[in-house]
């Protein structure tokens, strides 16, 4: 019996000005990085065998926060071609006691084109509150140069699949840290969400959402917090 552990990053610099993020690399504000060492906390005594973030740095910063009060090893950047692969490899004595970790744009956030950048209350008065609110929170209708959510799913899901599954299958325990979107979308898949579902699915930042896998099947124990499991799935 193996464990996924997804978390949204912590809050980043443009979540806190309200700001369309997407690819926008932005590190984590200073709530973002409490919000990561106290899911470090958290996690502190459990066992995480592999790790996966998208390119990111919110996302990497929260998944190096979080190892970084845990005791299963040291997280290793693994790069799986060229010359950095070469020069990644782990000698010796410091190969012994590392946690490798996996960096794709399959997990990065959702593409948000020309928003990205905007305050989202000046994206309304540009191009009108309900277009806006059309890109977010429909399933399919992507704003201008960007992606919809469908999108999204269609790159997060195979990679879940094919890089994330085989682990659990493995018996191994998995940290993802990605985006509220990518996320959302692995979520819908695991969850077997409707479109109208998923997009009332809310992740918090920070916090560690817990899933078992055994026997084929994912279930969900639900967000971890200190004072024990939230079971329900935040969709309001």
């Amino acid at each position: 019996m193996s464990k996924l552990i997804l978390i949204r990053h912590g809050e980043s610099l443009w979540n806190k000005l309200n700001l369309f993020t997407g690819w926008v690399d932005v590190p984590l504000s200073e709530r973002g990085i409490e919000e990561a060492l106290k899911a470090g906390e958290l996690l502190r005594g459990w066992k995480i065998d592999v790790v996966f973030t998208s390119e990111l740095v919110r996302a990497i910063q929260t998944a190096m926060l979080v190892m970084s009060k845990n005791t299963s090893g040291v997280p290793k950047i693994e790069h799986e071609n060229g010359k950095m692969k070469d020069w990644g490899i782990v000698y010796g004595e410091y190969g012994k006691n590392y946690v490798p970790v996996y960096k794709s744009w399959h997990l990065n956030e959702r593409y948000y084109g020309k928003l990205q950048g905007f305050n989202k209350d000046e994206a309304k008065k540009i191009y009108g509150e309900d277009k806006v609110l059309l890109w977010r929170r429909s399933y399919d209708i992507a704003p201008p140069g960007g992606e919809s959510l469908k999108d999204t799913a269609e790159r997060t899901i195979p990679y879940f699949k094919e890089k994330i599954l085989p682990e659990l299958e493995k018996g191994k325990n998995v940290l993802v840290s990605a985006h509220g979107n990518s996320l959302r979308s692995i979520v819908m898949h695991i969850e077997k969400l409707t479109k109208e579902q998923v997009l009332k699915l809310n992740i918090p930042t920070g916090v560690p959402l817990v899933y078992e896998y055994s026997k084929g099947k994912l279930e969900r124990i639900g967000y971890l917090y200190e004072w024990g499991y939230d079971e329900s799935l935040h969709i309001e």
